[in-house]
């Protein structure tokens, strides 16, 4: 079986994901179903040699880092095709992989059902914005719009540590400099340091990995630069908890203080089955304004969803109001808006009374 063929055609039936596990067939994830294309099983033995010539297809890329931790993160290019993420890993002591495909076009954010006040992140000039979100829910994709919407309408250097670099950002009306982790700098600590002496404007930062690179991120937003990342969390309240603990607790209230003076948005999305065979996002947004800034600060951070629930004039969302209006709109069924809510019972309550 030759990589390149297979990778032609999950890009033809437009899969998100290409699943090369030793024991069952090949398979696509399409529509946010996982299907197989065959009834042959992969053996272990052809699960390698696949593995090889995915790593001859990344450039003759190194397997020291498989081969000593157990996995490993890159990124393939195929011409004229697409893009990819592979994660390539060791299990049950045999080799398997998953694909992720990245279009080569930077996606249009109005077909991906991208909020508008997501988008309007891009204009921010300084400050700490957070995308987060379980894995696999597009926060990748959103961070590629938001990038893309600063690259066209801003005269402006954008620097993105990434780990692998997923889009490319070619330049338009902004300066975009791309590091891949490992590859071009040793670590997002390391790149975000150097990062400040680049002259930016902007810097993404793929994901907040640990205590260190928060910390560093939150300095280079307090030195007046606008700084986007991830974290894996879901809602907004969750992410600023998650943040503080990251660190010792004798530390905590000097984190907070400084949370409440630089955060200036977090965006939380989710990935749900549509009622159409494919999925849809649905968006938690919080943007901070002093009540919020003063619950961070008081660590009384339980209270920020009243907050976010009666600012929809300020341009926030609640993940259970999105939820209820994609279900309004018949875009998703009663039994998701109940299972992605974060309150369900709740959100049955809500349902029955409409």
């Amino acid at each position: 079986m030759v990589i390149e063929d297979f990778l032609r055609d999950a890009v033809a039936k437009e899969a998100a994901d290409i699943f090369l596990i030793p024991g069952m067939p090949l398979a696509y994830r399409v529509g946010g179903k996982i299907t197989s294309q065959s009834e042959e099983r992969i053996m272990p033995t052809l699960a390698g040699q696949m593995v090889e010539e995915i790593y001859k297809l990344a450039g003759n890329r190194d397997m020291k880092k498989l081969r000593e931790c157990g996995d490993d993160d890159f990124s393939i290019s195929l011409p004229g095709v697409s893009r990819f993420r592979a994660n390539v890993f060791r299990q049950r002591g045999s080799l398997a992989a998953i694909i992720r495909v990245i279009n080569l076009e930077l996606p249009d954010f109005r077909k991906l059902h991208i909020p508008q006040q997501v988008i309007e992140i891009a204009g921010m000039k300084k400050g700490f914005v957070l995308i987060t979100g379980p894995a696999g829910s597009g926060k990748s994709t959103t961070l590629a719009c938001i990038i893309n919407e600063i690259n066209r309408t801003r005269n402006a250097h954008v620097i993105t540590l990434e780990d692998p670099i997923e889009y490319l950002h070619h330049h338009n009306k902004s300066v975009v400099t791309q590091r891949e982790v490992l590859t071009d700098t040793e670590s997002y600590v390391t790149g975000l340091r150097a990062a400040l002496r680049q002259a930016p404007d902007v810097i993404l930062v793929g994901e907040m990995r640990d205590d260190e690179t928060i910390k560093t991120a939150m300095t280079a937003a307090e030195t007046g630069h606008l700084v986007i990342s991830t974290l894996h969390t879901v809602g907004a309240a969750n992410t600023i908890d998650r943040i503080i603990d990251n660190f010792p607790p004798n530390q905590q209230q000097q984190i907070r203080a400084q949370l409440s003076m630089v955060m200036r948005a977090v965006v939380s999305q989710q990935l749900i089955p549509a009622t159409d065979g494919t999925v849809i996002p649905a968006f938690e947004i919080m943007f901070f304004n002093s009540a919020i800034r003063n619950l961070v600060r008081e660590s009384k951070v339980h209270q920020i969803d009243n907050i976010i629930v009666t600012s929809q004039e300020e341009g926030m969302i609640a993940m259970d109001n999105s939820l209820l209006a994609l279900y309004r709109e018949g875009k998703i069924s009663r039994e998701n808006a109940v299972i992605y809510s974060n309150n369900g019972e709740l959100m049955e309550k809500k349902l029955n009374r409409m």
